[in-house]
């Protein structure tokens, strides 16, 4: 069974990283960060854990799964250049619009997750997409998306410190803002921000739900 030692032995050092590791756990849901411990950290086996927190094993094992993600996600990262991000961006949104599977399967990470809001006033993902396979098959829709909507044209930007894209319209329309979470040579994250109220200060703002519906 995985252990989750390493997380903390090798990431989280002295007082700073005390507090870190602290800080990470406050991060997680109560039953995610009782698993974690039990199972990760003091070796409790999972059928012990599932007793404890009162969740079948299979459930329990999901909690374990969910946790060690988020403490992946906010873990001490190897410092990767504004240069180095840029090229991955580049690459991953060549392989979105040639619709590269083999490609995006090099760029992402094991456990990607893709994130959608669009605030109830756009269409968006309805809940994560967590996984390389399930990722790669979600994003080889994006080439066909953009041709019901008449065309994407995508801008390079840096979204809140990282890299990705401004999505418009051929005519200069938002449509959406993409959020790359690039760590360790890969794509760990996708967010993309479909909200209208969040993308107004943008520039005009596409109705993406009429544009879908105008060339079904």
């Amino acid at each position: 069974e995985h252990s989750g030692h390493y997380y903390f032995r090798d990431n989280y050092r002295a007082d700073s990283g005390l507090i870190a590791a602290l800080v990470v756990l406050e991060q997680l849901t109560p039953e995610q960060r009782a698993v974690f411990l039990l199972h990760d950290v003091f070796d409790y086996r999972f059928g012990e854990v599932a007793e404890i927190v009162g969740r079948s094993e299979a459930a329990t094992r999901q909690l374990a799964v969910r946790a060690r993600a988020r403490v992946e996600e906010d873990r001490p990262r190897y410092d990767v250049s504004r240069e180095q991000e840029e090229e991955l961006a580049s690459r991953f949104f060549g392989a979105v619009q040639e619709g590269d599977l083999a490609a995006l399967e090099q760029l992402l990470a094991a456990d990607v997750e893709l994130h959608g809001d669009g605030g109830g006033k756009a269409p968006a993902l309805a809940r994560p997409i967590v996984g390389r396979d399930r990722a790669v098959r979600t994003l080889s829709a994006w080439p066909r998306g953009a041709e019901r909507i008449g065309g994407l044209v995508i801008r390079p930007a840096w979204v809140n410190g990282t890299p990705g894209a401004v999505n418009t319209t051929p005519d200069g329309r938002v449509i959406n803002v993409i959020a790359l979470d690039i760590a360790e040579g890969q794509i760990q994250g996708v967010s993309s921000i479909s909200n209208p109220d969040k993308l107004r200060h943008l520039g005009p703002v596409a109705d993406l739900g009429a544009l879908l519906r105008e060339r079904s």
